[in-house]
């Protein structure tokens, strides 16, 4: 008897250890869940950061966002208050949803209010163009988005010349003004494809004079010029095929756009000075060959594909 009592008493002895064990650990994992800081941390605020900086790296948004959000709320002296900002920051902006880079948005905005002359105002700068940047829609959808992008990575270059993020800058910024572009330029090839003429070539000049490193502007050369001398308007056309030539050494437009140089040149050389149709330099386009209405142009909604030809064209594609 006295054995099995003793037998009892050890394996009620190892129970009781295992419960503290157990205890302590749902204690620590119920601390960590809710952000409290364990018992013995001498520097919680430096504890914080490190638990959230820790969740970020295993993209543990949630996690992370609760950790940085402890800190900046609980600890306004601390040194590290501001990284935990950008870390809150980034730790929404990275989770993808459209909420996400609204809350994330703001949180870039208040830390340049709250903190203008840190050493990280720059990357504060570059995220928050970044959340208007990764809400860019697609070419044929409205550009609210990235016009916002734009006009945060234009405070970037001017709040910050001499940033070691201005060639990422000026990367995404590329990217940006080409998204804008391509969607102006599409509205003008629409209008070219339907044979109204004067909105075509509206919206070219427009992607030209406010774009001209547009990346694709080799097609707006040619399908300008080539609207250009459907109106008959041949030496306002020359020049724009000459810069083809020039800016691009490979383009699927070079040698459409050498037909059309020599047959705009052959037109001007057959015109008598004076006569009618003969070539303008007033900028001012003749009356569409036809139709003599707009056709509507494609919206916010999607592409609208233009009506087939009336008269043989190079079918080229608008670039994507």
């Amino acid at each position: 008897m006295a054995t099995q009592r003793t037998r009892m008493s050890r394996i009620g002895g190892l129970t009781r250890i295992a419960l503290v064990v157990l205890m302590t650990m749902v204690a620590v994992a119920c601390a960590t869940k809710k952000g409290n800081i364990p018992t013995g941390v001498t520097e919680p605020d430096k504890y914080l950061y490190e638990q959230g900086t820790a969740a970020m790296t295993d993209k543990k948004w949630f996690t992370a966002r609760e950790y940085y959000q402890q800190l900046v709320d609980s600890y306004p002296q601390s040194p590290l208050r501001a990284d935990a900002k950008l870390g809150l920051g980034d730790a929404y902006l990275n989770d993808g949803s459209t909420e996400g880079k609204l809350r994330a948005e703001r949180e870039f905005q208040e830390f340049l209010s709250y903190f203008p002359t840190h050493q990280r105002a720059d990357y504060a700068q570059f995220k928050l163009a970044m959340t208007h940047f990764d809400q860019m829609p697609k070419a044929e959808r409205d550009q609210t988005e990235t016009r916002a992008a734009l006009d945060q990575f234009a405070a970037f270059r001017q709040k910050f010349p001499n940033s070691t993020l201005m060639p990422e800058v000026l990367e995404k910024e590329r990217i940006a003004r080409d998204r804008l572009s391509e969607s102006i330029y599409k509205v003008g090839y629409f209008y070219y494809k339907a044979r109204w003429y004067p909105g075509g070539i509206s919206r070219f000049r427009q992607v030209l004079q406010e774009d001209p490193q547009f990346t694709r502007r080799d097609a707006v050369y040619y399908y300008l010029a080539d609207a250009l001398v459907t109106v008959k308007l041949e030496a306002e056309a020359l020049p724009l095929l000459d810069k083809l030539e020039a800016e691009f050494v490979e383009s699927e437009f070079l040698e459409l756009g050498a037909t059309l140089k020599a047959r705009a040149q052959a037109t001007l050389a057959e015109r008598t000075p004076g006569t009618e149709g003969s070539p303008t330099t007033t900028g001012t386009t003749t009356a569409p060959v036809s139709p003599t209405a707009a056709p509507a142009a494609t919206g916010s909604t999607g592409t609208v594909v233009p009506p087939a030809p009336t008269r043989p064209t190079v079918d080229a594609k608008p670039p994507s």
